[in-house]
């Protein structure tokens, strides 16, 4: 019993103990378990922090990118701003000086026209008293006739009025001939003055072109290559391009024909590549064949850009731009078209600032006036009109279309710029070295202003003298007078301008000549 009571003794106290232990161990746990869930907290908090902190500073470095742009923005907005408006301020400037210039132009003009009105006024006056004369003479020869003669009043009025009549249409074609003698003078002064001005403030080239089909060959054998077996590959080319190739015994070298000067070019820029290809098949033709006609697409596109840029105009329809770069591939008595019309655009602008007329619509009309020649084999017309009608369907000013449309005097000009266009068309035209013809159409031209010189009556010869510029007419002094020769020179004039085509102008010289012979015996 004893022994029972001491073991129940011992199982509860090592379960007390056990107990304790136990708790002891739980709370050594739980204080482990919070040290580490305290630990771990701390880490992610510092996770945390460390990442707000980078955020904050990715934020604040996109924040300063931002700015640097924005401020980066703001210089360039304003520098194009200040860049405008000093542009603004430029054009402001030269509008005002060329205000001056026509003002002053104005006042000249003005004086001038007093003084031409005051020499008119004074001649009128002398003129006035001249018939107040006449009229006393005429009564006073009137009753002295009268009285020697025994004549009625009638009849010695008739025999009067018979010789004045003689008398005044000799006095009226002398002075009509002095009036417009003085007056071309005058006119020809004021336009060599113009134009001598426009020319030195333009300076041209003076060399012409000449349009040539030929493309190069390195050697003999690419000729065979280029006809391939059986011909197809020259067949492919033709068809693909549109132009003949001829292949004869010309050394190194192919020659390529066609009417389209457009496809002419892409025919020789074609043969140029495969042949420094070296690859020269049917399917490689088209393949190239394609890729120049849409590089010259481009390139008719950049042409008229340039153009429009060198004259100092803004741009225009694209349409319009297009057209005026196929001028590029078009030639004209040896005259590349777009540099012409280039070169006509400056004169154009030059002779309207010196007459105060608008140099804008004046750069446009002579830049546009040859546009209908890139269009005259698929439209029927004069190319002045033809061209006159495309650039009005595109929104061209109505001043710049009727001075394209008048140039060549194949409508009615409603302004001064078709007068302008023609002028200077005529000039870029007429320099030396600028056109050439050949020796056959030359010697033509002057048969032809020599017969018509011929076809007058009274007229014994008829020359034609500095390469067709001058017509000289001499006349038999028996059946023409002084004053038919004068009347002479200017029915010879206007049928050569009605006949005739030719560069520039023709100076007609009519000479009449008295000889009187006798012999010493």
């Amino acid at each position: 019993m004893g022994f029972s009571a001491h073991n129940e003794i011992l199982a509860i106290v090592l379960l007390l103990a056990g107990a304790i232990l136990g708790y002891v161990i739980f709370q050594w746990r739980h204080r482990a378990e919070t040290k580490k869930l305290t630990e771990k907290k701390q880490t992610i908090l510092d996770q945390a922090r460390n990442e707000a902190d980078s955020i904050v500073r990715e934020a604040r470095l996109v924040a300063n990118e931002e700015a640097v742009k924005l401020r980066q923005q703001a210089e360039s907005s304003f520098a194009q701003r200040r860049q405008m408006i000093e542009e603004s301020e430029r054009r402001v400037a030269e509008r005002e000086r060329l205000v001056n210039e026509r003002l002053e132009n104005l006042v000249q003009e003005d004086k001038k026209l007093r003084q031409q009105q005051a020499e008119y006024d004074a001649k009128a006056r002398e003129l006035a008293n001249e018939k107040e004369s006449l009229h006393k003479l005429e009564k006073e020869r009137r009753d002295e006739l009268a009285r020697i003669g025994n004549l009625t009043e009638e009849e010695a009025k008739q025999t009067l009025l018979k010789e004045i009549e003689q008398s005044t249409l000799k006095d009226a074609t002398t002075l009509s001939r002095r009036i417009i003698d003085e007056t071309k003078q005058k006119a020809e002064d004021q336009a060599k003055r113009i134009l001598s001005i426009a020319l030195q403030r333009y300076a041209g080239e003076y060399t012409f072109e000449n349009t040539s089909g030929t493309v190069a060959l390195p050697n003999e054998e690419i000729k065979g290559r280029i006809i391939g077996r059986e011909g197809r590959n020259i067949r492919t080319f033709e068809n693909a391009t549109g132009i003949t190739v001829l292949i004869d015994d010309t050394p190194n070298a192919v020659i390529l024909s066609g009417f389209d000067p457009v496809r002419r070019e892409i025919a020789r820029e074609t043969m140029e590549r495969l042949i420094a290809d070296g690859r020269i098949h049917p399917t490689r033709i088209e393949e190239v064949v394609q890729q120049v006609t849409e590089e010259m697409d481009d390139t008719i596109v950049k042409a008229g850009e340039e153009a429009i840029a060198r004259v100092g105009l803004t741009p225009m329809p694209m349409e319009v731009t297009k057209l005026l770069g196929r001028l590029r591939f078009r030639i004209s008595y040896s005259q590349n078209i777009l540099d012409h019309s280039i070169e006509v655009a400056h004169l154009c602008g030059l002779l309207a600032g010196e007459i105060g007329v608008n140099t804008t619509h004046a750069k446009q009309a002579g830049l546009l006036h040859d546009v209908g020649k890139a269009l005259n084999h698929e439209m029927e017309g004069p190319h002045a009109v033809v061209g006159a009608d495309f650039i009005h369907r595109h929104g061209i000013p109505e001043e710049v279309v009727n001075g394209v449309a008048s140039h060549h005097n194949e409508g009615p000009q409603q302004g001064l710029l078709g007068v302008l266009v023609a002028t200077a068309d005529t000039i870029s035209a007429a320099r030396p070295g600028a056109r050439s013809e050949t020796m056959a159409t030359y010697i033509k031209r002057l048969e032809s202003l020599e017969k018509l010189g011929n076809s007058f009556p009274g007229v014994e010869k008829s020359y034609a003298l500095q390469a067709g510029r001058e017509l000289r007419v001499l006349v038999r002094s028996d059946e023409v007078t002084d004053a038919q020769a004068y009347v002479l020179a200017r029915d010879i004039a206007r049928k050569v301008e009605e006949e005739l085509h030719y560069p520039g102008q023709i100076r007609v010289t009519v000479l009449r000549e008295t000889r009187c012979i006798e012999y010493a015996k």
